[in-house]
């Protein structure tokens, strides 16, 4: 099964995805996990890509794509995937379809952009083991309570400014493909304001899985 998550930022898509990779035996495909791993590494698309996350804006769409074409020819693939963060523009979307990458489904969640402000600015990421807690206090995961507060910084991207400016990038370049998906009858649309559990058991009942 071939998935397509779309939302904006902070709209829980990573954390649903997760929530049915193993039921779905199937691989989450974050292309933001990607380029960040890029630009941990140093790589030459990561060096490229690193001026363009740090503003909150979208990777070009050469950059992207060359780390998920990678990316999908891995063994792990094979039985699917969810792609979270990808196609963010219509010309990606067209070269997923000229890759033949045939889409079962798209999942569309609509969130209010306060709850994706609020969501992002209160991410956290440990400097020592790279995981990523939230510090509001309905924030999932919580970071442990003996962890010193050093240790934890927020990355340039889930600061509020650049927050805003990737709402207003994703409705101007990727909010095109919901009339796109909707055309090709692949749209699913999820109300994305409320707890992430019930979205992630509202997806299973769509796609006819049991919810467990």
């Amino acid at each position: 099964m071939k998935l397509i998550f779309l939302g904006p930022p902070g709209a829980g898509k990573g954390t649903v995805a997760q929530k049915l990779v193993d039921d779905l035996a199937i691989v989450h495909i974050s292309t933001g996990d990607l380029l960040r791993e890029a630009v941990k590494k140093g790589t030459e698309l990561g060096k490229k890509a690193k001026p363009h996350m740090d503003a909150g804006d979208l990777a070009p769409d050469n950059l992207v794509i060359g780390l998920l074409k990678e990316r999908i020819a891995r063994p792990d693939c094979k039985n699917g995937f969810i792609l979270d963060g990808f196609p963010r523009t219509t010309p990606q979307a067209e070269a997923l379809e000229a890759a033949q990458v045939k889409i079962d489904r798209v999942i569309n969640f609509n969130i209010a952009d306060e709850v994706i402000i609020r969501r992002l600015s209160g991410r956290r990421v440990s400097r020592k083991t790279g995981k990523i807690y939230n510090v509001n206090p309905e924030g999932i995961p919580q970071p442990p309570s003996d962890m010193p507060k050093d240790e934890l910084f927020q990355r340039d991207d889930d600061k509020p400014e650049a927050i805003r400016n990737r709402l207003m990038v994703y409705r101007k370049q990727t909010e095109p493909l919901i009339a796109c998906y909707t055309k090709k009858k692949l749209l699913m649309n999820v109300d994305g304001n409320r707890d992430l559990g019930p979205i992630a058991d509202e997806v299973k009942k769509a796609l006819g899985r049991k919810v467990t």
